[in-house]
């Protein structure tokens, strides 16, 4: 039953990315129809991002409060409405809106998903269930490119948005199926967790948890790591037709591949950091370097020649971050007091949201005044390398100390 939950857990996150993820695969023609330019469709990828990185961190405190099953069932609501209304756009301004909408109404999904993980499986399969977690956003980025490009051919753009926003209706019994168990409700619903032996832990502050040196060290490596995630999703069509000449209906013929490399790492160091788990759950080192040394190799992009070269010099950057985002979400969320989990979950999350908020209108930029992308992707890649030094070199405490409180004078 723990793993089950898992899974729908992570197709939660299949969902969330289906919802994202389709305008970036329809952007040539989005952009071009409503007359945007390169940058202010880096513009309309960061307000999603900026809207992510306020709503995320909240919705895990928030979830925390109202526990993983009620939450992401709201969540999961919300952002299917919003991601329906993208079919109506009619405009710059009004997308731009509705990409806040959407990155608002997302914010618990990562945060309720990686809390359900760290809530019903064991402590020595918890790697492998953040693997498995991870998955559910590549899946979801993998599906959305043939088959939007596919209703795309059949109806148009908007009638993609609108199809691909019922992802969610599918998602709801399955949800509604694996909690309803009195036992899987004892683990996610804060109102009977006593039945949980874990949820025992203080709750600590929330500056104290925000300022501690076990989440700035996780901050700093998926704060760096982020745009090597983003590039494929967010560019990744508009790269091939700018770059290749790609036409907007053939680009999901290759776009499925970045997403179905994250899967395979993100299942492969899950196991592999599960197999290696030392006695204080730290992953080894090894495995993290590994996966930043993928994540560079977005740096030579400019080098390849071919729509094929691209893709796979893409999908071995998204192998990396896939990695990296498994390991370092495990070992956060093995040393956080177990009230806390979806708040820290959701701080991973809006630290990855300030560094696309900041690096695709750049990208845009540059599109738009010196032209091509091959200055964007390099940068990109190269700037991975310094935030995974920062978590390789820093030895925060193994578990999270919260400091003493000083009782009140009666």
């Amino acid at each position: 039953m723990a793993w089950m939950v898992t899974a729908v857990a992570t197709f939660t996150m299949t969902v969330s990315f289906v919802d994202r993820a389709s305008l970036s695969v329809l952007a040539v023609e989005v952009t071009k129809d409503l007359g945007m330019s390169k940058q202010q469709y880096g513009w309309v990828v960061a307000a999603f991002s900026i809207a992510y990185l306020f709503g995320t961190p909240l919705a895990g405190w928030w979830i925390d409060f109202a526990g993983a099953r009620r939450g992401l069932l709201i969540s999961v609501l919300g952002w299917s409405v919003v991601a329906a209304l993208h079919a109506l756009v009619p405009g710059f301004l009004v997308l731009l809106a509705l990409r806040i909408a959407l990155g608002l109404a997302e914010g618990p999904g990562f945060p309720g998903a990686a809390k359900t993980v760290q809530q019903v499986l064991p402590p020595s399969d918890r790697e492998r269930g953040f693997g498995l977690l991870f998955t559910g956003s590549a899946v979801g980025t993998m599906i959305v490119p043939p088959f939007a490009t596919w209703m795309f051919r059949l109806a148009g753009w908007r009638v993609a948005l609108l199809v691909t926003s019922v992802a969610g209706l599918i998602w709801l019994p399955l949800w509604f199926a694996v909690t309803r168990p009195a036992a899987v409700r004892a683990r996610l619903d804060p109102d009977t967790a006593a039945a949980n032996p874990d949820s025992v832990e203080p709750r600590p502050r929330f500056f104290e948890l925000v300022l501690d040196p076990l989440l700035l060290r996780a901050l700093a490596v998926i704060f760096t790591v982020g745009p090597i995630f983003n590039f494929p999703l967010s560019w990744g069509s508009i790269y091939l037709n700018a770059t290749f000449h790609t036409a907007q209906a053939d680009v999901g013929g290759y776009l499925w591949l970045p997403p179905l490399a994250f899967d395979s790492a993100a299942l492969l160091f899950g196991h592999l950091a599960a197999r290696q788990r030392r006695a204080d759950g730290v992953p080894a080192r090894g495995l993290v370097a590994i996966g930043l040394a993928l994540c560079a190799a977005l740096a030579v992009l400019p080098l390849t020649t071919t729509p094929w070269q691209a893709t796979f010099d893409m999908a071995l950057g998204m192998a990396g971050s896939a990695a990296v985002y498994t390991l370092v979400t495990a070992d956060l969320l093995a040393r956080m007091p177990s009230g806390s989990t979806s708040f820290a979950a959701g701080i991973l999350a809006g630290g990855q949201a300030v560094a696309l908020f900041l690096i695709n209108p750049a990208i845009g930029f540059v599109a738009d005044h010196v032209g091509g992308y091959s200055a964007q992707a390099t940068f990109c890649g190269l700037w991975s390398i310094p935030g995974g030094l920062v978590w390789l070199a820093m030895r925060p405490a193994t578990r999270f100390v919260p400091r003493a409180r000083v009782p009140s004078a009666a």
